[in-house]
């Protein structure tokens, strides 16, 4: 039996965010309980890439490819199917048109591919030709990247994306791997997981605490352009206080060392 540290999945995430009454809002939903990560915690939308998100024919068929490297292309591409078939927002464009898709035709678009696409049927390059869209990856702002600690059973690569949901868009949970979603500020968040309500496992807590920065959706996104993605692999240690968490302090969320107690790891 091989002691060496199982290989991070690549995964992809995205933060599909809105200006509410109370200020920017980030949608998140809950995993089902039978799922084998993060069960029954509140989560940004995401999940493994897959073989087709790496089709080369999508560098033709996505509105900001221009100047991302292959991976780079395939992560944005896996986020955006990983929104479509988790919270059903499409982040595309009607071939020739500046304009995102409206409520409708995402719609329609998702009667005719969505459960294809989770069951590995079609890929977005096909699902894009179909449609005759393009995928709007120009949308996307690298926000993050994180990978699941060494030691951990599964482990996770994954790249984290800002993305303002499309106004005539409307998120819901996919009722599947996740069974509740909410819209919330990033301080209602922390303070319902703070009280009970909600659990937040530690990298999504320390990117709910980053989001918070902003006060409104054009100002997360002008942060998240404004600074540098470190990589994160959290290493943990046991301290005389108990245990904590180290990662980068150059990554930005305030602090190089987190206790971890009644905090689920990532």
């Amino acid at each position: 039996m091989s002691d060496s540290p199982s290989k991070p999945l690549p995964s992809s995430t995205i933060l599909l965010l809105r200006d509410g009454d109370s200020g920017l809002e980030v949608f998140m939903v809950k995993r089902h309980h039978q799922i084998d990560f993060a069960s029954g915690a509140l989560v940004f939308p995401g999940g493994k890439l897959t073989e087709g998100d790496a089709d080369p024919a999508l560098k033709d068929l996505s509105t900001g490819a221009a100047g991302l490297d292959d991976s780079a292309l395939h992560y944005r591409v896996g986020g955006i199917r990983e929104a479509f078939e988790e919270c059903g927002v499409l982040l595309a464009r009607e071939a020739g048109s500046d304009m995102l898709l409206s409520g409708e035709r995402t719609l329609e678009i998702s009667g005719r591919h969505c459960e294809d696409l989770l069951k590995g049927r079609t890929s977005m390059a096909e699902l894009a030709r179909a449609e005759r869209l393009t995928l709007a990856v120009d949308t996307l702002v690298p926000f993050a990247h994180w990978i699941t600690p060494v030691g951990m059973p599964k482990r996770f690569d994954t790249h984290f994306f800002l993305a303002p949901v499309p106004s005539a868009q409307a998120a819901v949970h996919d009722g599947s791997e996740s069974v509740d979603s909410v819209w919330v500020t990033p301080a209602e968040a922390i303070a319902e997981a703070d009280a009970g309500r909600m659990t937040l496992v530690f990298a999504t807590r320390l990117n709910v605490l980053k989001l918070g920065r902003a006060r409104t959706v054009a100002e997360a996104m002008v942060n998240a352009r404004a600074e540098k993605v470190v990589t994160v692999l959290p290493e943990v240690a046991k301290t005389s206080e108990g245990r904590v968490l180290r990662i980068p302090l150059e990554a930005g969320y305030g602090g190089a060392e987190f206790k971890t107690d009644g905090i689920p790891r990532p």
